[in-house]
This record gives structure tokens, sequence and C-alpha cells, in this order.
């Protein structure tokens, strides 16, 4: 073998070498101080009462996503009953428990007052009634002054989303899109430009991700990542959020995974959002039978879930995080949330930790 192609499978395997070592695993767990504050008792496999931080610490977990709402008060009460109250002086106190346990903070800004997913990116309530142009000016103001109050703090996010699983746009409906097609793009790269600019300005050394959710769709997501390339939008990783009941299979996953890794060689992909069902118990907003199309809808189930996309994830070199959404959801003798939604890794009945966490542990 000639001496210039040895040396390049050497590069090779170092570059690949170096994306392992910095895998990331863990979960968006941003209720964990309020299921604190009413003392919830989390326990390991074994029954025996554990911290939630250090617990998920041992079995690979070295990072925590965070979400940050704009005004969280201004949410609509039953958005607060599901978990809206996430403003930056919330934040700021999770991110310092999060550093004090040795762990990175995903930071991610929804640019909304409550949820922003792809049935809705409401705009916050001092925003309304901007022009475009002024409204991507607050977009700068606010992510600067937020990452300069974390930063203040000693709370510095390695990662940062701009935005929410904003497939559908962000800002609705100023920066509503057609996510198949090139409408409403020209608008949408202005706000995220102005996100990432302050990002860039501010913590130049963390990792800007742009999160979609529409996995299981290749064509719209291939079209939304080459609208951005066009528009030239700053950004490092593709986030994409993967739940089996809304996003096909994991093999579609996994042909999605390769188009991007041919696609897009400079981009690195997180799943940053995943979960699956494993009750349906006290549950508002799920029937009984409803999203086991792929597993069942029990401890087993999720479990089988969690080792088949571990598997596949393991396959890509390009997939270098991966993120369970609500780990934290607990049940157990509280009443932070007036109905469970039963995607989380521990029990709502008895607060014990379910086997898929230990699943997770193999992406690492």
């Amino acid at each position: 073998m000639k001496k210039h192609m040895i040396i390049g499978l050497m590069m090779a395997v170092c570059l690949t070498n170096n994306a392992q070592g910095q895998k990331l695993l863990g979960g968006d767990a941003s209720m964990l101080p309020s299921y604190e504050a009413q003392h919830t008792v989390y326990k390991d496999f074994n029954g025996k009462k554990v911290s939630f931080l250090p617990f998920v610490k041992q079995y690979g977990w070295n990072a925590i996503r965070v979400r940050l709402f704009v005004d969280p008060q201004n949410a609509p009460d039953s958005h607060k009953d599901e978990g809206v109250c996430q403003d930056l002086n919330y934040v700021i106190k999770l991110g310092q428990q999060v550093k004090k346990a040795g762990m990175q903070l995903m930071l991610d800004f929804h640019y909304s007052d409550t949820w922003a997913d792809p049935a809705k990116q409401f705009t916050p309530k001092r925003w309304e009634g901007c022009t475009p142009q002024a409204m991507t000016d607050s977009v700068y103001a606010y992510t600067r002054a937020s990452l300069l109050a974390l930063k203040k703090a000693g709370v510095v996010p390695e990662l940062i989303q701009v935005g929410n699983e904003i497939t559908n746009g962000m800002l609705w409906p100023t920066g509503n899109i057609d996510p198949s097609g090139s409408e409403g793009f020209d608008k949408l790269c202005q706000f995220l430009k102005a996100g990432c600019k302050a990002c860039r300005e501010v913590c130049p050394q963390s990792k800007i991700i742009i999160h979609t959710e529409k996995a299981g769709d290749w064509d719209i997501t291939r079209n939304y990542y080459q609208q951005l390339r066009r528009h030239q939008v700053d950004y490092d990783i593709i986030g994409l959020s993967y739940y089996p009941m809304w996003h096909k299979s994991i093999p579609n996953l996994g042909k999605t995974l390769n188009n991007l890794a041919w696609l897009f060689p400079d981009k690195p992909v997180m799943i940053v959002e995943a979960a699956a069902y494993y009750s349906h118990d006290n549950d508002q907003w799920a029937k009984p039978d409803q999203y086991a199309e792929f597993y069942p809808i029990s401890v087993e189930g999720q479990t089988q879930f969690t080792q088949e996309l571990v598997e596949e994830l393991n396959k890509h070199r390009n997939v270098t995080g991966l993120f369970w959404w609500y780990p934290e959801e607990n049940g157990f003798e509280n009443t932070v949330l007036k109905g469970w939604l039963n995607r989380g890794l521990f029990d709502n009945h008895t607060g014990m930790a379910l086997p898929a966490l230990k699943e997770l542990s193999r992406f690492k």
C-alpha cells in the first residue's frame, strides 16, 4: 500500500476515534427542579433511593438538555400544567446543577412563551405585532442577553439549539414555512442567522444545533437543510427528533442518517429527542392502544425500542449524540403534573428506574 494511502487511513481512524470519544448521551431533564421541589423519590433498579443526576451519570450520561421559554408566565394554564415554567432564572439554577455534576449543557431556545413544536410556534407576547426586521432584532437581542446572563452565572452551554422542532418554521405567522418547498425560508433564515450570530459572539466555543422533527421523511429533511445551506445559515449540528409513533420505523431513520452523512458530510447529527411509551396509565393524551404500531405499550416494548434505536445509531459515525426526552418523569407520590405522559425512564407508580436506562448506556 502506498505511503500516502496509509497516512490517509491513519488520519481517518484518528478522526473516527475522536468523534466516538465525543459522543454525548443524556436527556432533556427540564422538569427536574420541579420534581426536586416536591421531594420526589427516585430509585435505582433495586429500589434504593438515588439522586437523579449522579445516578444517570453512572450509566454514561454526560449531558443534559434544558429548554428556555421567553415569558412562560404568559403561557396558557393548561400548558403550565404540562410543565411550561422554564424562565431564565430557572434555567440558570438548573444549569448550575448540571455543571456541578460535571456534565455538559444543551440549551434549547424555544423562542416562545410556551411549547414550540411542529404544530405550534407561537410568537412571544412581547414580540407580537413586530415587523420582520424588528422581530429579527428581537431574536438577536434576546438570545444575546440570555447567553450573557448564563455566562455571568458560570453556566456556558456547550451546545445551543436555535429553535425547537422548527420544521415548519418559528415565530408564526411571520416565520411560517413550507418545509417541502422554498416558501418562507427567507424570513426563517433571517431569524436563525440573528440567533446564531448572538451565539457566536457570546459563546464562540459552543456548538449550534438546528432542530427539526421529520426524521422519518427524507425528502423534507433534505430540502430543509439544503435551504439552510443556500441561505448560508451558520450552524454546526443537525438535530433531529425521533419518536417511533410519529416518525416511522428505525430502519427508515437509518436511511435518513445515511443520506445526511452523504449530503452533509460536514454536519454531525444528534438525536436531541427520543422516547417511547411504557404505559398509558393516568395518561390524559393517549388512548389504551394508541402508538403501539411498532412496539407494545409496556416496559418490555420501551426496552425493545431503546435496544433497537441504540443498535441503529451505533452504525452511523455521523451520529454524535442521543438525548431522551423527559427522562425525569416520576409521578410517584407527587403532584408535579396533573396527568402522566409515561415516556420517562422511571416508573410513575414506584419511582424505580426502568430497563431502558441501561440500554441507553450502550450508545457510548
